[in-house]
């Protein structure tokens, strides 16, 4: 997540009374990246059963201690969203559904799930997800104060306050906005960027008609989910098609990125950044270059972003290099002109 706009010091010190549990308070000497190792994913070989990798926020996370730029101290650790944190979005008989194994199994579209106690389901596959989803909750917190922020894991785009699906059993992208409209009185609209390879019905069906809200989906169109329900939803509708590659991609980004920003103007920007996009990703069915792990993509976007000087641990320094000396408390990260 990145914000366009930081706290001063009178709007954080106002808003302290309002926080919840999940406003993890970040050291100074902690990245506003947020990671935790319950973040994964596995239990007796269920996970291989499905092509998403379920373990991949530990090994982008082992990635990033290779790099040298963050260890276990370095990055904030996220706290577990309670009943009480979900139902600011989900309906109860949704999350009452969860006690299931057989629902959870449609959900994460693992049949063998359904055989499981409820028990092993939820501390195994669940809680990941609940601490991801509060992961997602925290990162936009963070990014307010710093100007930007990253949650390693999350992005739960299909699943929205009513249903799951597509792995997705949290709608961790709607929380995370929703709890900044309810804590943060500087944040009232915000922008929802999602590259990812599917359709993100989930949140789309959450901000159906909310005028605080402007989606970008850039998706193909020729997969799940295909909702076309909530297509209203979606400000910027930008359909691919089958094997679409960087050539028609990077020119649509470069074109309707920079129009969407200065058509709505959000306090935030949550990004979903989906790297089934790539070529050779069995899911997303795209051609988007380069091709190598996952796990490896999204780390090396993150080393890269800290290379350029574009993200940085200090806070005096967090947000865009070519902004650091504006006087402007509002800073634009519209550049995608110049660094696209």
């Amino acid at each position: 997540m990145s914000v366009l706009k930081k706290f001063t010091k009178e709007e954080h010190e106002s808003s302290s009374d309002q926080e919840c549990h999940l406003y993890v308070e970040a050291k100074t000497n902690q990245w506003p990246i947020v990671y935790s190792d319950d973040y994964n994913i596995g239990f007796m070989g269920l996970e291989r059963l499905h092509p998403f990798d379920s373990g991949k926020w530990g090994k982008v996370f082992q990635y990033l201690k290779d790099g040298k730029m963050v260890d276990e101290s370095t990055v904030v650790t996220p706290r577990e969203v309670t009943s009480d944190d979900l139902l600011v979005v989900h309906t109860e008989s949704y999350l009452d559904s969860l006690r299931w194994s057989a629902r959870v199994a449609m959900i994460c579209e693992v049949p063998p799930l359904a055989l499981l106690p409820n028990f092993i389901v939820q501390r195994k596959v669940l809680r990941p997800m609940r601490i991801q989803t509060g992961g997602s909750i925290l990162a936009a917190k963070l990014a307010v104060e710093r100007g930007w922020a990253i949650n390693i894991g999350g992005g739960f785009h299909h699943c929205s306050g009513s249903s799951g699906g597509g792995f997705c059993a949290y709608a961790d992208i709607t929380l995370a906005i929703k709890f900044l409209f309810k804590h943060v009185d500087s944040i009232n609209k915000a922008m929802i960027i999602d590259l990812d390879a599917h359709q993100g019905n989930g949140h789309e069906a959450d901000f159906d008609g909310d005028e605080q809200v402007y989606i970008i989906d850039v998706y193909n169109a020729y997969i799940y989910p295909g909702d076309t329900k909530v297509k209203g939803a979606i400000k910027k509708n930008l359909e691919l098609r089958h094997h679409t590659d960087d050539e028609t991609y990077i020119p649509l980004l470069k074109k309707h990125i920079p129009e969407a920003l200065n058509e709505f103007n959000p306090d935030v920007i949550a990004y979903n950044a989906g790297t089934d996009i790539l070529i050779g990703d069995p899911l997303g069915n795209l051609a988007i270059t380069p091709q190598r792990r996952t796990a490896r993509i999204i780390a090396d976007s993150i080393l890269n972003l800290k290379e350029q000087g574009l993200i940085s641990c200090n806070y005096s320094e967090s947000g865009p290099r070519v902004n650091k000396n504006k006087s402007d408390s509002r800073t634009t990260y519209n550049t995608f002109q110049n660094d696209l």
